[in-house]
């Protein structure tokens, strides 16, 4: 079942608080509401995109953040905090639930809604909607795979010649290929065996990886026989290392031949091939940069 949305936990987060009595921390906070919402091992290890939080941790922090805004609980020292007065007197009217719309009825929490965005709709926001920091993350998402898509449509695109120029780019990027001088030299030499290529794994050129790439379009996978044909190919040398690179995809057969064969043979699909591209920076540029800044509460600690 879908994990509890944030507006759903601050009624039972603000009892939580009134019956801790002085103080609670935020860890214990969301140990007690994980029990109590009965979430599975699953649901707790559920992580935002970034991969730095967990996702009921994340919505628990700003159930708490709407009601510390609103009044109804204050922070005591750092990771922990209280109910007010105010929020023993919401308390004390048995509300059978709260919300956004709930706290609209303190002028603080009005204050702190002017600074946000509204709804383009105009209307309340739903109980099961993201939290202000998912909201971000899942629109860097939606926009980080426009880009890939548009990575592909293009690497599905340009000559042979040109592809071969960006793989040297990117393993180059990668820490590979020593010089790009090296990498290109290396690169770039189709009908050896099923070996487009040989690049270092290092500056020095103490250790060798043989290459593969195929400018293949979304309807034509790498199959068993096309990976087959290049671990057969680095047998033959005596090589141990390879990877295989594509702008499509690979067949479930073929991942599977290789996890059995061989352990040294990278496989890149289209998908990964564009994320490498965007991670390093290889045909990309930024356009925009957010930095996301907290407060460093042990500044603010007076000695």
């Amino acid at each position: 079942m879908p994990i509890v949305g944030y507006q759903d936990l601050m009624l039972p987060l603000l009892q939580l608080a009134q019956r801790a009595g002085e103080e609670i921390s935020n860890s214990r906070a969301i140990d007690l509401l994980a029990q109590q919402f009965n979430l599975t091992k699953a649901e707790l290890q559920e992580m935002l995109p970034s991969g730095r939080q967990t996702v009921f941790a994340n919505r628990v922090g700003w159930a708490a953040t709407y009601l510390k805004k609103a009044g109804l609980l204050e922070k005591t020292r750092r990771g922990y905090f209280r109910i007010t007065q105010r929020g023993a007197e919401l308390l004390a009217t048995k509300p059978r639930k709260i919300d956004n719309k709930t706290l609209q009825q303190y002028p603080e929490f009005l204050e702190f809604k002017k600074s946000r965005r509204e709804n383009e709709d105009g209307e309340e926001s739903s109980s099961d909607d993201p939290t202000p920091l998912e909201s971000l993350e899942n629109s860097y998402r939606l926009l980080r795979q426009e880009l890939i898509n548009e990575i592909l449509a293009k690497l599905r695109t340009v000559s042979p010649s040109f592809f071969e120029q960006i793989v040297v780019d990117l393993v180059v990027k990668l820490g590979y290929g020593g010089s790009r001088a090296d990498a290109g030299k290396a690169i770039g030499k189709p009908g050896d065996d099923g070996i487009d290529g040989i690049i270092k794994q290092d500056k020095l050129g103490l250790d060798v990886i043989y290459l593969q790439a195929k400018r293949y379009g979304e309807d034509h996978p790498v199959t068993k026989a096309d990976v087959a044909q290049f671990a057969g190919a680095l047998q033959a040398k005596k090589a141990t290392k390879g990877i295989f690179i594509t702008t499509s995809r690979f067949t479930a057969s073929a991942k599977d031949f290789i996890r059995q064969v061989s352990n040294q043979i990278m496989l890149i699909d289209g998908e990964d091939l564009a994320e490498l591209m965007i991670d390093h920076d290889v045909g990309v540029t930024t356009t925009v940069t957010y930095t996301l800044k907290r407060i460093d509460s042990d500044y603010f600690v007076e000695e």
